[in-house]
């Protein structure tokens, strides 16, 4: 078998694929750009905003499946050539979004002290992780609708449009962020808590340009011509929920984490919140690969055209164990200085210097299971990718890390090892799913 597929469908894999990687990559950047400018406040701040940005995963993990719900029926219904009603799903979406989020951010907001007391002992990382953690979850609803208008154009192959949006998005997080964190362009000095501010005004901004692009360029497909059915909205849930909280328990289950580090040392706590966004660096593209494979195995599907479809989930499979690999090498080759530019404390660096050579090393055996999960939900098979994540991250790779850590005394690089093994783990038991094919009888 040649190392990469063919010339054509390469070409169709980074035509789709490239703009959603490259809005990946501008994710990932954003969050490391973040971490260092809290970074430079010293530990608590950079502890405190790690509990509250993982707390915040949480909460709006509840209406991250609807991207992939939307991108999936999206294109099922473009490969089908129902072209008056492809933004239908986008509706259902966007619909959705509204009536989570509304009791989300209330729960959230009044509760944020307590959540995040539960997850710290440390005063001065409560206080700092309640304050980012409230500002954070006034945009949830904008992060709902942004995932579904991501799922619409994705779906319709037009990813370079998510590409510009979210683009404009990150500039002015770093933009107003940095400007509220430290007091810059006459905006307050907010320290820590101006960081999660920051970033709820690039979520709503965001929004605001999503919808009124979508406005321009999606009425011929339905866009809010209609009222959402019903059953339509059924449908949408049914493909969305397990989704959505296979997203949530596994937000739930890397904030676990986060208590469990923080049982170790507000040391360990404070480079964990580090490493886990450098890991993003390298598991963002991951997932852009995969949701380009959602699109043409929905597309393939949508067509009456299974082997297609399989053929296209190995394809990204092999194209995402190579780009992982070549951006993952950094991370092996010279972890001390990639460190270096988030913390210049030589023992923070040295705690996080190995766990970080493992992430570099072991993410290439993680690619098969970051683009066949989305591939997976593109077939429409969202219930078995739930349970196969959940049990694997719940039943086997958490105790362990709580075993390995606090109780035994094994310390961070036990805890990323498991991690790793965990995740090869996961890779190893998609592929065999994949190879079953079980997934081409679904019908949505």
């Amino acid at each position: 078998m040649a190392l990469l597929p063919a010339r054509a469908r390469l070409r169709s894999i980074a035509v789709l694929g490239l703009p959603i990687m490259g809005g990946m990559l501008s994710q990932s950047l954003l969050n490391l750009v973040d971490a260092a400018m809290v970074g430079s406040l010293g530990s608590e701040a950079l502890a405190g905003v790690g509990l509250g940005s993982y707390a915040n995963f949480m909460a709006v993990a509840l209406v991250m499946g609807l991207g992939a719900g939307v991108q999936a029926m999206v294109a099922r219904r473009q490969g089908a050539g129902d072209t008056q009603h492809i933004a239908g799903p986008l509706n259902e979406g966007l619909l959705i979004a509204l009536l989570l989020a509304i009791p989300l951010t209330l729960i959230c907001w009044t509760q944020a002290e307590r959540i995040i007391r539960f997850l710290a002992d440390d005063p001065a990382v409560v206080e700092i992780g309640t304050h980012y953690f409230q500002w954070r979850v006034l945009a949830i609803i904008a992060v709902g609708a942004n995932f579904a208008f991501r799922g619409y154009w994705n779906g319709t192959h037009r990813a370079g449009r998510y590409l510009q949006i979210l683009i404009i998005m990150h500039l002015a997080n770093v933009l107003i962020s940095y400007g509220l964190i430290f007091g810059r362009f006459g905006l307050p000095e907010m320290g820590a808590e101006g960081s999660g501010m920051g970033t709820a005004i690039a979520m709503l901004l965001g929004s605001a340009l999503y919808f009124a692009i979508t406005l321009h360029g999606g009425r011929e497909h339905g866009f809010l011509r209609a009222r959402p059915r019903a059953a339509d909205i059924r449908a949408m849930l049914r493909l969305a929920l397990p989704n959505s909280l296979q997203q949530f328990f596994f937000a739930t289950g890397i904030t676990t984490l986060f208590w469990i580090v923080a049982r170790i040392g507000t040391d360990e706590l404070a480079i964990a919140h580090v490493l886990v966004n450098l890991a993003l660096f390298l598991i963002l593209p991951g997932v852009g690969l995969g949701m380009a494979a959602t699109t043409l195995v929905s597309h393939s599907l949508g067509r009456q055209e299974p082997e297609q479809a399989y053929r296209w989930g190995w394809d990204v499979v092999r194209v995402a164990i190579l780009v992982l690999f070549v951006l993952g090498m950094p991370f092996w080759l010279a972890p001390h200085l990639i460190l270096g530019l988030f913390t210049q404390d030589p023992e923070l660096i040295a705690l996080g210097e190995w766990p970080l050579r493992i992430t570099g090393l072991g993410m290439s055996l993680d690619a098969t299971a970051l683009v066949l999960t989305q591939a997976l939900l593109g077939a429409g098979a969202s219930r078995t990718v739930m349970a196969v994540n959940l049990g694997s991250q719940w039943l086997l790779f958490l105790p362990c890390a709580y075993l390995a850590g606090p109780v035994l005394g094994g310390g961070l690089l036990l805890v990323w090892l498991l991690q790793s093994l965990y995740r090869c783990i996961n890779s190893m038991i998609f592929a065999v799913m994949w190879r079953r094919r079980h997934w081409a009888e679904i019908r949505i």
